[in-house]
């Protein structure tokens, strides 16, 4: 067993904020499993490698001996967080809500135990309340308390309209504090408010206040913007493994450092070791991004998928290689003419490859197609091979001609 301070330095690495770490230690020094929790509204069908940081956290937790809950937010899920919003969300059904929640469980155990990890939705205990339930509840609160919140403060500012039910999305997030008994809650930084209200009704229920830990959120691979799907800056824990790959290469040199960080297990000093080398010009950058890269597939997928990927981005991205798995279509009767010549725009916006036969046009003027190892400038070729190999920008597929009597 670790002492508390050990554990302390190994649990604090990552942590925009403790609050109170000096309470953490003091609950540590109890000798007993500490109850930490972290809840995700399933309001999309799959996480990104963003949403991991708390996971790896939580794991972290795990591995000192600690129980941790992976709360799914199957009714706050229905309200809709309106962390981070100028506007309303739009209502989900329960159709969907519970549609994601089952990717949910099948994707939060590529990080966590699943023998020691207790999966709970909140409609437990949210959904049997009554009314009179709601009213105590909210009598626990002022109005004027939740409008200090930055999101609804600047929407009222604003003239922007706040929904009734948005106001209570806080306290439905605390109270989930309260009937799973927390000593700990964890969340991102921009979820400070509804973690501080988690402290304050378990102190109204007799319960010591939870310890919150805040965590950074994580830049997307553009490195300016938060990870998000809708912004195309992530990286699915879904996706495949030379996807993953390839994405974590596309991140900047300094961005790779706060990736180490958040989306590994290595220690702050193994990864401050790490910078120094780097910084010294002991070790390449690019190697250490490689390493990152080749971790991140590893804890995913598995390490055969992460040397397959390595093998797959030296091959096709450093030595311009074909890729070993290209999608074989059939060509589209479309595209050939009366002579018998193929329009290798109109081919490229027919297999997928390009938005428009303009757009196509303009890119294979400018030298961005090769077919068989050839740059291609002509809008047209002749038919005369059973096989065609397109290479156009990062793109590559196989189209087989078929033969005809």
């Amino acid at each position: 067993m670790l002492s508390v301070s050990e554990q302390l330095t190994y649990l604090k690495k990552g942590f925009v904020e403790i609050i109170r770490e000096e309470d953490l230690a003091e609950r540590l020094k109890l000798g007993r499993p500490l109850r930490i929790k972290a809840g995700f509204d399933p309001t999309a069908p799959d996480l990104h490698v963003g949403h991991t940081v708390l996971l790896r956290k939580m794991k972290h937790f795990q591995e000192m001996g600690h129980t941790v809950i992976f709360l799914i937010g199957d009714m706050t899920g229905l309200i809709g967080d309106p962390t981070g919003r100028n506007i309303t969300r739009p209502p989900m059904t329960r159709e969907q809500i519970d549609q994601n929640a089952e990717t949910y469980k099948a994707q939060v155990f590529k990080i966590l135990d699943p023998d020691k990890t207790e999966l709970r939705f909140n409609s437990e205990w949210l959904e049997p309340m009554k009314w009179e339930d709601l009213i105590r509840l909210s009598a626990k609160y002022t109005v004027a308390r939740i409008l200090e919140r930055d999101d609804f403060a600047k929407r009222l500012k604003d003239g922007t309209p706040i929904s009734m039910h948005e106001l209570l999305y806080p306290l439905a997030q605390g109270y989930d504090s309260v009937a799973l008994k927390c000593d700990v809650e964890l969340g991102g930084t921009d979820q400070r408010f509804n973690l501080l209200v988690g402290r304050e009704l378990q102190r109204d229920f007799g319960q010591p206040p939870q310890i919150v830990g805040t965590m950074p959120l994580l830049v997307g691979t553009d490195g300016v913007d938060k990870m998000s799907k809708s912004k195309g800056n992530y990286i699915g824990i879904t996706e495949p493994p030379k996807v993953m790959f390839r994405k974590v290469m596309g991140i900047s040199d300094d961005l790779m450092w706060r990736y180490w960080e958040l989306l590994t297990d290595k220690t702050a000093s193994q990864i401050l070791q790490m910078r120094h080398e780097v910084a010294e010009g002991n070790r390449d950058p690019m190697g250490a991004k490689m390493d990152l890269a080749f971790q991140i597939v590893k804890d995913f997928h598995s390490g055969e998928a992460a040397v397959s990927a390595f093998g797959d981005f030296q091959r096709e991205v450093r030595e311009g290689g074909e890729p070993n798995d290209i999608t074989t279509v059939d060509l589209p009767e479309a595209v050939i003419n009366a002579d018998r010549k193929i329009r290798l725009d109109k081919l490229l916006v027919a297999i997928g490859m390009a938005p428009s036969v303009s757009e196509a046009g303009r890119r294979i003027k400018a030298g961005a197609l090769e077919i068989g190892g050839f740059k291609y400038v002509d809008l047209q070729i002749d038919l005369d091979a059973q096989m065609l190999t397109l290479h156009f920008g990062k793109q590559w597929k196989r189209v087989r001609v078929l033969q005809t009597d």
